[in-house]
């Protein structure tokens, strides 16, 4: 088995270097590292980011304007004979966002860059809500319906944008489908790890891998992962409905809990996170071209926007005008950034373990991501009575996170495989990959203790190509987002229909709208 697994591992060697080429473009190159601030960027986090910055000014500061008007939408949110609601669709993107990223992500831009990462992650946010809010217009507009379900995503309005020809939609979906699914084994690490972590600390001792206990949650996974994407759409967002703001109440109570036990050191938070962002301090590289290129990387790498991987929960919502999911899933940016991220921040900036001032050797740990979060977390904590408990959450949390993820990576990619065919079995067949063997060839490989490093570099490859592929169609399609959005706001929000706006779509036409109108 270990022989099978290290010829696969070198058989994928190739792709490292390409992905990293590409993510790294051209910082790879010394006469662009060497330009001042500007050499610290990829191009791939400036298109990102750029599109955020476009976006924002074009609609008059969307995220802003209509912040008040997501939340509406959110809490009037009503099921639906056909697709899902605004609020489902909302908390099927969160269990993307709110993934292991959000203790990985933040604490890795904090390690790297210092507490002054945190403020241009908030301004990478910012200027992401507005990149969401383009990408949910555009998944709406050019949805299509699939019995009582509605699909689509950036597979669909690729192809629609980027010369309207099937050829495109299918590429696109090949390689949505690719990322989502060679995600899915990292994942399945993250959920084991938390859930083993958890274990050891209900048990206080630890456990190898080849022990019952490592089996036993193996199973466990591959299970409940089933359990929760046989049903489709419906029955992933019937299990993000209830799980997503279970974990999220869990974490937030948690590190609010943290807070409130340390509330004399808000003001260093903020002092450290203000006064790290322009001021940098030499143990995290003392360079403020690092500070900002950590800060606004671990934010959209975060939060997702540009991306285009959420963009199949944006899709199924039904709701009465494509702005209305766009206002929705701006706030999904808000929450994983501005609020869960920065609650993650808080632990690691006020604990300061890299100050020598805590009994702890900084550059023993400073590489492990979990471990200087939970070092964090423990130093918080006033004595040692109730750190076992507290690591027993966050690790629980942890699980959590990884599993809302992986249901919702199989959902986005059997949502996306309905551009190339809406073949029941071939849907079928996509779904049970990814939970029979995508899942299980991340347990094998946690319970074998097999590093396959250049296995996992395929979905930072694809998520390259997806970048390539959804940056130029949000730049493209920027036009029917404005229109759409005008007619918004001429329409005061009534229903929309797309004829209104010069464009024929499946699920915005004139009949729809008269058959909404009688069966009310």
């Amino acid at each position: 088995m270990e022989a099978l697994f290290n010829s696969v591992n070198q058989f994928f060697e190739f792709i490292v270097p390409i992905a990293d080429f590409l993510w790294d473009f051209p910082t790879n190159f010394e006469w662009y590292k060497n330009i001042p601030i500007l050499g610290n960027f990829a191009f791939s986090i400036l298109f990102l980011l750029g599109t955020g910055v476009f976006y924002t000014f074009k609609t008059g500061f969307v995220q802003c304007k209509y912040f008040k008007s997501g939340i509406k939408s959110l809490v009037s949110s009503k099921s639906s004979d056909k697709g899902v609601s605004p609020l489902a669709s909302f908390l099927l993107s969160s269990a993307m966002r709110i993934g292991p990223g959000n203790i990985m992500g933040v604490t890795g831009a904090i390690s790297v860059g210092g507490p002054g990462a945190v403020f241009w992650m908030w301004v990478s946010a910012f200027f992401g809500m507005a990149t969401s809010f383009s990408e949910a217009v555009l998944s709406q507009i050019f949805k299509e319906q699939e019995g009582d379900n509605y699909v689509g995503g950036l597979a669909f309005y690729g192809k629609k944008i980027l010369g309207d020809k099937r050829i495109v939609g299918i590429i696109i979906s090949c390689v949505f489908i690719m990322y989502a699914l060679f995600s899915i084994p990292g994942q399945t690490f993250h959920m084991i790890t938390g859930l083993v972590s958890l274990a050891e600390g209900v048990a206080g001792q630890t456990f190898d891998r080849q022990s019952i206990v490592y089996y036993v949650v193996g199973i466990a996974v591959i299970v409940t992962v089933l359990g929760a994407v046989i049903g489709g759409i419906h029955g992933v967002t019937n299990v993000t409905d209830k799980l997503v703001p279970v974990m999220a109440v869990i974490y937030s109570v948690l590190i609010f809990g943290l807070i409130l036990l340390n509330i004399p050191l808000i003001p260093r938070f903020f002092t450290e996170v203000f006064g790290g962002a322009f001021t940098p301090k030499a143990v995290f590289g003392g360079a403020f071209g690092i500070v900002l290129a950590q800060g606004i990387k671990r934010g959209l790498m975060s939060n997702e926007a540009g991306q285009g991987s959420v963009t199949p929960a944006a899709a199924i919502a039904e709701c009465n005008h494509p702005c209305e999911q766009g206002f929705v899933q701006s706030l999904g940016v808000f929450l994983d950034t501005m609020v869960i991220c920065t609650m993650t921040a808080f632990v690691v900036v006020v604990a300061q373990i890299w100050s020598g001032d805590s009994g702890v050797v900084w550059e023993s740990i400073r590489e492990s991501k979990l471990t200087v979060f939970l070092t964090s977390v423990q130093h918080l904590v006033p004595g040692v009575t109730f750190d076992n408990m507290v690591t027993s959450v966050v690790s629980l949390c942890y699980g959590l996170f990884s599993f809302t993820t992986i249901i919702g990576l199989i959902l986005f990619a059997e949502v996306s495989a309905n551009s190339i065919s809406k073949n029941r079995t071939f849907i079928k067949i996509i779904r049970l990959i990814g939970a029979l063997f995508f899942v299980p060839f991340g347990v094998l490989t946690v319970l074998g203790g097999f590093e396959l490093g250049n296995l996992w570099y395929i979905s930072d490859f694809v998520a390259i190509v997806m970048v390539m592929c959804n940056v130029p169609a949000l730049l493209i399609g920027s036009k029917v987002v404005l229109k759409v959005l005008k007619n918004y706001e001429n329409s005061n929000g009534n229903r929309f229909v797309s004829t209104d706006i010069g464009i024929e779509t499946e699920c915005w036409g004139v009949s729809e709208e008269l058959d909404k109108l009688g069966n009310e």
